[in-house]
């Protein structure tokens, strides 16, 4: 018998000031069973920098052919390919020559190793921008998951504040790549 994923519903109160984008999002999440928790946070906030109407979940783990995250337009044309962890450099090349603008948010240690490895490969590809978050505060993110969450989020000078009950988290984010 196969393992089921696991569902999360999350209430996200965005303020979004650089971006002047502020709106209350209602996700259901799907946690494939071979994902972690770290990389559905990650995802989580990637969704919350990316936040647009047009955005939306892919298989991810499931397909090989979807992102993890990915905005299409009414012309079925892909806007934003979002991609997380240590993805294989022709993963990558793909996402980058389907879509307008490529993402890709690293997390963890082995990340910063895989930079190293494949930056140079990479800086190739002008509509890719590449962002790492901080180990510490992705883990105290993921000390606070559970099924049904209430999160407020601001942004504002790059700066990502989550607030999840009493807890007040501040995310660091690393920018590597640009996308031209």
């Amino acid at each position: 018998m196969a393992l089921k994923s696991t569902i999360y519903k999350a209430t996200i109160h965005l303020s979004d000031m650089d971006k002047n984008y502020y709106d209350t999002l209602n996700l259901t999440v799907a946690q494939h069973p071979s994902e972690t928790d770290l990389r559905l946070m990650t995802r989580l906030l990637a969704f919350i920098l990316n936040a647009h109407e047009d955005l939306s979940f892919g298989k991810g783990l499931s397909d090989e052919d979807e992102a993890a995250l990915w905005q299409i337009n009414y012309s079925e044309e892909i806007e934003l390919w979002v991609e997380l962890g240590q993805p294989d450099e022709k993963r990558l090349k793909k996402a980058c020559n389907k879509a307008n603008r490529t993402t890709l948010y690293g997390y963890n240690s082995p990340f910063d190793v895989w930079w190293q490895q494949n930056k140079s490969k990479i800086s190739q590809y002008s509509n890719l921008t590449v962002e790492r978050f901080d180990d510490a505060g992705l883990s105290s993110l993921v000390a606070l998951l559970s099924r049904t969450m209430e999160i407020q989020v601001s942004i504002q000078d790059g700066q990502l504040w989550v607030n999840i009950g009493d807890e007040s988290l501040l995310i660091e984010r690393e920018c590597l790549q640009i996308a031209e």
